[in-house]
């Protein structure tokens, strides 16, 4: 078997208000001149990268299925803009629906694609195919939310069967507003070790995507907050109830039985898509695609081949 085609770059991204060249990275795993219809990913955060998913890269190598890889503005290889954090009127969705939407058009893959978005990517790639782009033909949306408050309510539930000492360590720190401290971050490693990844240890590309969080939390302060259920962010009050039904592509959605995004969260995609299917993880928590990676790629393959 001959050695799979992996080309990165960068493409130029014009930014209105941000004062400076942008640049968007990307990888592709794959041959986009295969015939087969390439599948983009969506990483979460937001302010994340896309270290922790690049495990679907598997798609390539079991079924040939291209996939493309990127690191959205603010973090990891691609512009980052320290100097906008905070600033609620520069990180909006519409800033990351253009950035795909210009990344889609500069690998020329815009007439046929697939997207998987995972956890915030999911929420972004819901609100990209409510727009109906006519390339768009399947879509995954894992471990994702369809409104933030329900999202902050089962991730509060979960904080509740914490043990009491970590609960307490999470209620002071928001409170006295000292969440950067180390005792709050290693309280959050615990509710992570139970609903973000029960892999003991984590898989190092997750460990590198959250590492790029604390290296520049510009986006996942500003949009989301200190921690996944402190949500104080722009995206405190998201939701897309009004436009699920919009959503005219084959869906798919995933969840694992200990995920933070609990079903609850998923199950107003699942009443308002048309088409759509839902498959829960009983050995996962927030990254099924490495809890359980084997079936993950099965069940995700099998979808986006069917006839």
């Amino acid at each position: 078997m001959s050695a799979l085609k992996v080309p990165e770059g960068l493409v130029d991204f014009s930014v209105p208000g941000a004062g400076k060249p942008c640049q968007t990275w990307y990888k592709v795993v794959g041959d986009l001149q295969s015939g087969t219809r390439p599948l983009v990913c969506l990483h979460g955060g937001p302010g994340c990268s896309h270290h922790y998913l690049l495990s679907i890269a598997d798609l390539t190598s079991l079924y040939g299925i291209p996939t493309i890889f990127y690191d959205q503005i603010g973090n990891a290889s691609s512009t980052h803009l320290p100097e906008k954090n905070g600033d609620a009127s520069f990180w909006t969705i519409e800033l990351f629906l253009d950035e795909l939407d210009n990344l889609l058009s500069k690998l020329g893959v815009q007439d046929d694609y697939d997207l998987l978005g995972q956890s915030w990517g999911g929420m972004l790639g819901a609100c990209h195919a409510a727009r109906q782009p006519t390339g768009l033909k399947r879509l995954i949306l894992a471990d994702s939310p369809s409104d933030m408050r329900l999202f902050v309510e089962a991730a509060n539930l979960l904080r509740t069967r914490l043990p009491q000492d970590v609960q307490d360590a999470l209620n002071k720190h928001e409170t006295d507003g000292t969440t950067d401290s180390e005792e709050y971050e290693a309280a959050v490693e615990v509710f992570y070790s139970r609903h973000l990844c029960r892999l003991n240890p984590m898989p190092e590309e997750l460990v590198t995507s959250l590492e790029w969080i604390k290296k520049d939390p510009t986006v996942y302060l500003t949009m989301n907050g200190p921690s996944e259920f402190h949500v104080v962010g722009t995206l405190k009050d998201w939701d897309i109830d009004d436009d699920a039904h919009k959503i005219n592509a084959r869906t798919l959605l995933i969840n694992g039985r200990y995920d933070e995004a609990q079903d609850s969260t998923v199950e107003p995609f699942f009443r308002e898509i048309p088409k759509v299917k839902w498959v829960t993880f009983a050995e996962s928590s927030h990254v099924p695609q490495w809890e359980e990676r084997e079936r993950f790629m099965e069940i995700v393959g099998n979808f986006l081949r069917a006839k």
